[in-house]
């Protein structure tokens, strides 16, 4: 028999995912090209051809043996180095790379912070509407996920849910901004504010509280916007980074966690890190794609698809009657359901061959989430459902 725990992550699975099964099984029945499949956030453009050219370039030029065995569990030291050396020149950090661990994409970075700072029964503070997979990472480690409640309607950082949240069991907090599902970014002011709250409270409960800034999503910028780097406003932060969404690499699962030089106890928790990376099961990140990631380190993505689908679908979504904050990173947005049971209007779309995501799943009762990562196609096929669909709720 399965453990206890695992029974009732079985049962309850992943809602992201059971409805991107739908959409394969619904894609077989309507044809692809008739099902809007908006449920997974699974980049549509290719990957920069310098990926692929690297990739090869590196399978030709190196020695198999060399390049297909082990290194140390926390990467290859000159990947690090270049890594440390691009972060230090993009924010006047002072990364070296002993600060910085290869993973498993931002997943496994967070799972490395996580397992190197939690002991059973801490909790660790999160701000609805989440990425629901926190949940079970924090479980994974017998922490307590507990949950403070966005400014409405624009979902910024509430910091007085938090502060009234924050007690002696709080060991981290993580953020994700661009967020996702938002797609908000959250402001210098915002993160200066969370700062200076987290700093008040080390002193008042006398150990550290980690700030673990969740960023996936961080190249994906509208208009003007810019995101704060955390590590310049609080010394106790790790990040998580990932190239799945900036470089349209999710099946590589290739990333990294980076440990603030100014954090309290650096080196045991480098050291620390190092480990949990090992016997969490990782062992090391991929190794042909840490090298890829070594010659591409500052190659940027193409955005244009995303910008495109967020401003045709934010442009005609509002003027149907569907309510939001524009997005501002990240590829999702996050409207109003036009009825209060948000699970039961996602089921009402999928008549329209819609496939949209409950806000319930990321705590957020009420909204649905869009993922626009897809092909222009898709976008502009599916505006006659959700005409349809908004007609039905008298919109």
């Amino acid at each position: 028999m399965i453990s206890e725990k695992m029974q009732q992550l079985a049962k309850n699975g992943s809602a992201i995912r059971a409805m991107f099964e739908e959409g394969k099984l619904m894609a077989q029945q309507y044809g692809k090209e008739n099902v809007y499949d908006f449920s997974l956030g699974n980049p549509n453009t290719p990957a920069p051809e310098a990926i692929r050219k690297a990739a090869i370039d590196i399978l030709k030029e190196t020695d198999p043996v060399t390049l297909h065995g082990y290194m140390s569990n926390v990467g290859y030291d000159d990947v690090r180095e270049k890594l440390a050396a691009s972060l230090n020149q993009r924010f006047g950090t002072a990364f070296a790379a002993k600060h910085l661990i290869m993973t498993v994409g931002a997943a496994g970075a967070l799972n490395v912070a996580l397992k190197t700072i939690l002991n059973p029964g801490e909790e660790v503070l999160l701000q609805a509407p989440y990425f629901g997979e926190y949940n079970n990472y924090i479980s994974n480690f017998d922490g307590v996920p507990v949950v403070a409640k966005a400014k409405l309607p624009d979902f910024g950082l509430n910091l007085e849910a938090m502060e009234a949240l924050i007690s002696e069991k709080t060991k981290a907090v993580i953020i994700n901004s661009p967020n996702n599902p938002t797609g908000v970014i959250y402001s210098e002011e915002e993160i200066k504010a969370l700062s200076d709250l987290l700093c008040e409270k080390q002193q008042q409960y006398g150990h550290a509280i980690y700030l673990i800034s969740d960023e996936p999503y961080r190249e994906i910028v509208f208009g003007n916007h810019t995101v704060p780097y955390l590590p310049c406003f609080y010394e106790n932060t790790f990040v998580g980074y990932s190239y799945s969404k900036s470089l349209s690499l999710p099946g590589e699962r290739i990333g990294y966690l980076a440990v603030s030089p100014s954090m309290e106890a650096v080196e045991e928790v480098i050291g620390a890190a190092g480990v949990a990376n090992r016997i969490l099961g990782f062992v090391n990140a991929p190794s042909l794609f840490q090298k890829v990631i070594g010659r591409c380190i500052d190659t940027v993505g193409d955005m244009s698809l995303y910008i495109r689908n967020k401003e045709v679908l934010y442009k005609e979504l509002t003027a149907m009657g569907y309510e939001m904050r524009e997005p501002e990173g990240a590829f999702y947005m996050f409207p109003k359901a036009l009825e209060a049971d948000d699970k039961a209007f996602c089921a009402a779309a999928k008549k329209h061959r819609i496939l949209i995501v409950p806000g319930s799943t990321f705590a957020g009762p009420g909204y649905f989430r869009l993922a626009f990562c897809v092909s222009e196609a898709t976008v502009d096929h599916s505006l006659e459902g959700f005409a349809a669909l908004a007609k039905e709720y008298g919109r």
